[in-house]
């Protein structure tokens, strides 16, 4: 159980994130949701959770600063971090244009640093932290038509060590998830013919669900959990094993 820890997550007020944030609340924890543009999601959310959202660009340090601060100052400092927040761009690399390669880097990978940097102090100071974030099996695999992404992505994983390593000793964990092709919104927009191909190569036969994402961060966060740090959980029906 959470025992009233403050956890944020990024992203959260729709799909994966959505899921990660009521698991967390079922669990205990005092959950806060971060998103940046659509605002009658966020409101719906807010309906109906009771989870409170504040809105802020992960890509923006300063924003990411001042959002920290103000959660520590309204709910509490931040003990869990969930670094879910993240977007596409997709198009071929020979058709790739600076503002597709810059946007989906600045958000989810430097995303990442924006949030880590702005709690990681706080949590050396008490000793306790768990940092979790979302990479994808694109960012493991490649996809075409998603260098950006991929690139990112794959830049989660070794962000994700290199900062377990400096934080183990701090009481603090940083874990990635790496999900395979799940049930939301983003993916639905994948034509049915091409959504077909995908789940043929699925071993368990089905797309995720957000739940499924949702369970493997409650695992990796739970006090129990202090001795799993710099490693990635696979969850992709057995798509990618490695």
């Amino acid at each position: 159980m959470g025992k009233g820890r403050v956890a944020l997550v990024t992203g959260g007020t729709r799909g994966i994130g959505r899921a990660i944030c009521e698991g967390l609340m079922n669990s205990g924890y005092r959950v806060v949701a971060s998103y940046n543009s659509n605002d009658d999601a966020a409101a719906r959310f807010a309906e109906e959770t009771g989870i409170p959202v504040y809105k802020f660009d992960v890509s923006s340090f300063a924003q990411c600063a001042e959002a920290v601060a103000r959660i520590a100052k309204e709910v509490g400092p931040v003990e869990v971090l969930v670094n879910n927040a993240g977007i596409t761009r997709d198009t071929t690399m020979h058709r790739m244009d600076a503002e597709q390669w810059g946007a989906v880097i600045d958000t989810n990978l430097s995303g990442c640093f924006n949030m880590s940097r702005a709690v990681i102090d706080a949590m050396r100071d008490a000793g306790f932290g768990r940092i979790v974030n979302i990479s994808s099996i694109n960012g493991q695999a490649g996809q075409y038509g998603q260098v950006n992404y991929a690139a990112a992505k794959a830049g989660v994983l070794g962000f994700t060590r290199a900062l377990a390593l400096e934080s183990a000793g701090k009481g603090i964990t940083v874990n990635a998830i790496a999900p395979g092709y799940v049930d939301t919104e983003m993916v639905r927009q994948v034509p049915p013919s091409v959504l077909e191909k995908i789940v043929a190569r699925i071993p368990v036969g089905r797309l995720g669900r957000a739940e499924d994402i949702a369970r493997g961060v409650l695992f990796l966060i739970h006090d129990g959990a202090d001795y799993i740090t710099g490693t990635t959980i696979d969850i992709n029906g057995g798509q990618l094993m490695s």
